[in-house]
């Protein structure tokens, strides 16, 4: 006699009570600052009017405010030269009220967003994306973590995802994400410690990799390029790559794929919320160091 099986749904790992966690010791050490006088504060530097980049800015506006930061703001045109953004840039630089700087990514095509980057003072990289952070983290020194693989770090311990000994692999080896996550994952530490493989574009057959994960990071900003025959049945997927087409948000991950994982992020509210709480603790350890 056959036995028909309804197919598996994996567990969601939503990245909300992630963030309401970091916002919550943020929000008491922002708390205990302004007991001693210390106002924390994120500036933030927006060229242009894309819509989308607009709305970023105001997400971002709002949970400062929610968790008791300062929020100065410099708005250019969308014909502002390097060098004005340069000199909005050195000015946050040089306030010592403000502690974390935040230039809006995309710039306009004729800026160059990775020199605009190298001018921030990396005591204020909120981003963690400066080249002298991003060498902190490779040798395990301490300073702000990119914000992103930082957040899937602390979804995958808060939803009780052991990451040791265990074989991860990132599809995707972008400088924002996939790079800096191996790094991350890898080091010493309860909630990294893990075996990680960073496949791409330049890897042939990069299904064979993603097929023996038992941890599988989409971070290849390709829609849909995670289907159900890349994943081994029983593993833990965390999208993490995604791509717009207007106001439409398209993941890495197809959603069938949660017939076949045990565990997996929503397609909306995963790594998102937890990028915005990496943000603002980098932030506010920025004011504790000031």
């Amino acid at each position: 006699m056959s036995v028909t099986t309804e197919p598996t749904t994996a567990r969601l790992l939503p990245g909300a009570p992630v963030a309401d966690a970091v916002n919550a010791e943020t929000a008491a050490t922002v708390a205990r600052l302004r007991e001693a006088g210390v106002v924390p504060s994120l500036a933030t530097v927006l060229v242009g009017d894309d819509d989308a980049s607009a709305g970023y800015i105001r997400i971002k506006q709002r949970q400062a405010a929610a968790l008791g930061f300062a929020s100065p703001h410099t708005h250019l045109p969308a014909n502002a030269t390097q060098q004005d953004l340069h000199r909005v840039i050195a000015g946050y630089n040089e306030d010592p009220d403000v502690h974390g700087i935040l230039v809006q990514y995309p710039v306009p095509g004729h800026l160059d967003y990775d020199a605009a980057l190298l001018t921030i003072d990396p005591d204020k990289d909120v981003d963690g994306m400066h080249p002298l952070n991003l060498g902190r983290l490779s040798v395990g020194l301490p300073g702000p973590l990119p914000c992103t693989p930082a957040g899937i770090e602390a979804l995958l311990a808060h939803h009780g995802i052991p990451t040791a000994g265990r074989d991860v692999v990132i599809l995707g080896r972008g400088a924002t994400l996939g790079r800096p996550l191996a790094m991350l994952l890898s080091q010493k530490r309860p909630t990294a410690d893990a075996a990680v493989t960073v496949v791409h574009s330049g890897v042939p057959d990069w299904a064979k990799h993603t097929r023996r994960a038992d941890i599988l990071v989409a971070a290849a900003g390709v829609p849909g390029i995670i289907r159900p025959d890349h994943v081994k049945p029983g593993a833990v997927v965390v999208g993490a790559g995604v791509r717009y087409e207007g106001r439409r948000l398209l993941p890495d991950v197809d959603e069938a794929c949660a017939e076949v994982a045990a565990a997996i992020t929503p397609r909306v509210g995963g790594v998102g919320p937890t990028t915005v709480a990496m943000l603002f603790r980098n932030a506010v350890r920025a004011a504790e160091r000031a």
